[in-house]
């Protein structure tokens, strides 16, 4: 069992739930980003099916801006998972997309509908984050 900070709660400790924990921390230690404004395991409902963000990132006023995809660190991070994340977002909408297995990761800016996503060379801060936004 691993004590999740966010939820308050103890969650087991799996590989992927591994992967979720350091990059909140890193995302919040590195990144600056508000505990408070990161929302975890968050409902994502799609057509019929239960599914869940592992990582929502919300801008102050409350809107969703970012998704991360947390997968264990043997899992591949190939078109199912970035389809996958595709999938959350239609409901978010969000402008940044983030996969992880905690060995690689990948971020990406969506500029708007059917355009190619800008790949980034690194997770922006909390205030590139924002400030890329206005």
């Amino acid at each position: 069992m691993i004590l999740d900070t966010l939820r308050r709660k103890y969650v087991k400790l799996t590989p992927e739930e591994w992967v979720r924990q350091s990059f909140v921390r890193y995302l919040i230690q590195e990144g600056n980003y508000p505990p408070g404004l990161i929302g975890i395991e968050v409902p994502a409902p799609y057509n019929r099916l239960k599914k869940r963000v592992d990582i929502l990132i919300h801008d102050r006023a409350g809107h969703p801006v970012m998704i991360v995809e947390c997968k264990s660190y043997d899992v591949p991070l190939d078109e199912p998972v970035f389809e996958q994340i595709a999938t959350y977002n239609m409901k978010f909408n969000v402008p940044y997309l983030v996969v992880t297995n905690g060995m690689r990761h990948y971020a990406c800016r969506l500029t708007g509908k059917g355009d190619k996503p800008e790949y980034l060379l690194t997770i922006p801060t909390y205030e590139e984050l924002l400030s890329s936004l206005l």
